[in-house]
């Protein structure tokens, strides 16, 4: 394999999967810095993960994770006609994961349609619906090129009193969306103007006899976004995106320490495969993609004790996302959702074929880090302090 090869590589949910394994098996043999494993504690973590789920969807009718849960106010105002359906619903649903990470605790929407009020995930779902949908926030690439913060920030009704984490962040990342698309049009204007939209006919052109490998949608946006992702790795020319270094992992290639997340790539793969499916695609090997290296499932993980630092200034300090502390812990979640999948469906009496791992997530276990979190601390943030640029977390 080349250097270039290795760390193509990396740019897969496979790699994903695998290295998380690895850190995994490397923590429980005591040779991850910062953290001591406590298996035993993974059935508390299932435990609380299936009584969420029976409790959320009785009927364990379950959809799968995606952004689509979170449009809490009322479902997207989409066109009737494909593809320009199937367009628009992937311009909804690219920006808004793209603007979905941490808000901090003090931040919160009022919607005017609905007079309700939204936090978290959903409020910044519901934010960038009522945006797009009043042409507040354009989908054509030129005007997301331009996208100033002052437009995001009236949008998510930011100011002193409704602080939003990571403003300046958020907005510069569509910002290098549009430059992106405007640079890629073999991606994203295959049938129309460029526009982030535009990958659906790109990934409906990449299907076979109507079929599409989930693991295809995650290389396809890997490969259109990973020049958008600000101050991230790139290693012989290649953007490697939400790809971290940590010293416990060993390779003899250019691929050496690398730990690839690719968590809002992975959350958006899971919410491209609704679109695709009413288009008539079918979406296969779902399992194929991995868990979401992110606070809510690594919170639940860290909140039943399965994951236990071992630095107890942990709890206090500030980490930044690049902190191997912090890269160890997010890839860990990845592996122990793996790892809790079986126990969760044993307890809900289900077969893997019925209830794949996207089921377990939206069931699931990003519902019972939420819950326990809830708990736990006043706001129901995250357990440690995450300094984030609104791209991570």
């Amino acid at each position: 394999m080349s250097e270039g090869e290795a760390v193509r590589r990396l740019l897969s949910a496979a790699a994903v999967r695998e290295r998380a394994h690895e850190m995994l098996a490397l923590a429980l043999e005591g040779k991850v810095e910062g953290w001591r494993v406590d298996l035993d504690r993974l059935e508390d973590a299932a435990a609380l993960t299936a009584k969420v789920t029976r409790e959320t969807y009785p009927s364990l009718d379950i959809p799968f994770h995606a952004r689509w849960r979170h449009f809490v106010a009322g479902p997207p105002d989409l066109p009737a006609a494909w593809p320009e359906r199937g367009r628009a619903a992937f311009d909804l649903v690219i920006l808004s994961v793209l603007l979905d990470a941490g808000t901090g605790p003090g931040w919160s929407y009022l919607d005017p349609v609905t007079a309700q009020r939204f936090a978290r995930s959903e409020g910044l779902a519901v934010a960038s619906q009522r945006m797009i949908g009043s042409g507040a926030l354009a989908t054509d690439a030129n005007s997301l090129a331009g996208l100033d913060s002052a437009t995001l920030a009236r949008g998510f009704q930011v100011g002193p009193d409704n602080p939003l984490a990571g403003l300046e962040g958020r907005a510069a990342l569509l910002r290098r969306l549009g430059a992106q698309a405007l640079a890629r049009p073999d991606l994203f204007a295959v049938a129309d103007a460029p526009r982030p939209g535009g990958l659906f006919d790109a990934l409906a052109a990449r299907a076979e006899r109507g079929r599409l490998p989930a693991p295809a949608i995650l290389a396809l946006l890997l490969e259109a976004l990973g020049p958008i992702w600000a101050d991230r790795l790139t290693v012989d020319g290649i953007p490697l995106g939400d790809c971290w270094r940590h010293p416990a992992l060993s390779r003899d290639d250019a691929s050496d320490g690398l730990v690839p997340l690719h968590k809002l790539s992975q959350w958006l793969s899971y919410s491209l495969i609704e679109p695709l499916e009413w288009s008539g695609i079918a979406v296969t090997d779902v399992d194929g993609l991995t868990g979401l290296a992110e606070y809510r499932n690594g919170g639940l993980f860290v909140d039943t004790g399965v994951l236990v630092p071992t630095d107890s200034g942990s709890w206090t300090a500030e980490h930044q996302v690049s902190e191997p502390f912090v890269v160890a812990w997010r890839a860990m979640t990845v592996a122990l959702l793996d790892r809790m999948a079986p126990l969760v469906r044993e307890r809900l009496g289900v077969a893997e074929a019925d209830f794949p791992l996207a089921r377990m997530l939206e069931g699931g276990s990003w519902a019972a880090g939420r819950r326990i979190a809830a708990e736990l601390r006043p706001g129901g943030g995250p357990p440690f302090t995450i300094l984030s640029d609104g791209t991570v977390f």
